[in-house]
């Protein structure tokens, strides 16, 4: 399957959902690349320069109060909502999916941001930058670490979130079958995990990684961001983005912009700002339906593209901003 018609498919609102056998090469294909991006990072990050600012970027950011207070936040959110009944009509469990999945991203998103702020703009600012660029680092490796390592703190707030999140779901099935007078399916069967149970953690385990790459892209806007802006404008320009960057693909492709001045800079914004629609798996909770790992792929080359991009605009925001 040729890129261009995947994205075609990802721009269709269905996201790619499906209930056809999935070719086991595509599971391959995407645990090779998770894998290999695994692995990279923590090569750059114990084996160049780049690694230092890094992983000095990572302390500081699960050092500050911060990061345990979304961690705090966000683990209660998600037991809240796990004993929160939604009446949905039966449909709890996807109410619980959609709600963990929006917590653990906004949580992700607040840390980056933030952490992009305090360690580029307040360093800039602050003078700290010129010191770190007087030893052998250069302007870019400065960039590229700082990026690097807000995004390894992300994962150090996420995963845990995650886990909790896993193990609610689990738990949710029976919870639920046992308030509506069902028959409470089994922690074990067979000496594995309940099919039912396990089955409602794998269909949401990609959207963890689609909400990875959705952070991995605002942090590369916001990165370039810090490298000129202060913290407050910084993270109401990335909660613009973010809000337009859901909102507006959404609307042309409904095409409800019929004024032709109205829907051209709707297309206009819609091209040049992240779609991050393609990063969005409502759909796919609400049906119930497994996103192949071929969408997974086609959504992490867009955000390598997209992201890309940013870093190499935040290159040339940095490169003459004057540091002295």
């Amino acid at each position: 399957m040729s890129f261009l018609p995947v994205m075609n498919l990802l721009a269709d609102g269905t996201h790619g959902i499906t209930q056809a056998p999935i070719p086991f090469w595509q599971w391959i294909s995407t645990l090779v690349v998770v894998s290999l991006l695994f692995v990279g990072q923590i090569g750059v990050a114990y084996t160049t320069r780049t690694g230092v600012i890094a992983r000095g970027t990572t302390k500081e950011a699960i050092r500050q109060p911060l990061y345990l207070l979304l961690l705090f936040i966000g683990a209660v959110l998600l037991l809240v909502n796990t004993f929160l009944p939604f009446f949905s009509l039966g449909e709890d469990i996807k109410m619980l999916k959609d709600c963990g999945l929006a917590t653990i991203l906004i949580c992700g998103l607040l840390l980056a941001i933030w952490t992009s702020s305090t360690t580029i703009a307040n360093e800039i600012e602050g003078k700290t930058a010129m010191t770190l660029l007087s030893k052998p680092i250069t302007r870019r490796q400065f960039v590229i670490g700082k990026f690097l390592g807000i995004l390894q703190a992300v994962q150090f707030l996420v995963i845990p979130l995650i886990l909790i999140f896993c193990f609610l779901i689990f738990y949710k099935v029976g919870y639920d079958a046992k308030e509506s007078g069902k028959e409470i399916p089994t922690w074990i069967e067979n000496g594995l995990p309940n099919k039912e149970r396990m089955g409602e953690v794998l269909q949401v385990l990609p959207g963890f990684l689609l909400m990875f790459l959705e952070i991995s892209v605002l942090t590369a806007v916001s990165v370039a961001i810090s490298t000129r802006a202060p913290m407050i404008v910084n993270m109401v320009t990335c909660l613009a983005v973010f809000v337009v960057g859901h909102l507006t693909p959404i609307m042309v492709q409904a095409g409800v912009l019929k004024i032709e001045i109205v829907d051209f800079m709707g297309r206009l914004i819609a091209t040049v700002l992240p779609n991050l629609e393609y990063f969005n798996m409502s759909a796919a909770v609400a049906t119930g339906q497994l996103i192949p790992p071929i969408y997974l792929l086609t959504a992490f080359s867009y955000s390598v593209v997209y992201g890309g991009a940013a870093i190499l605009l935040s290159f040339i925001l940095f490169e003459d901003r004057d540091l002295a």
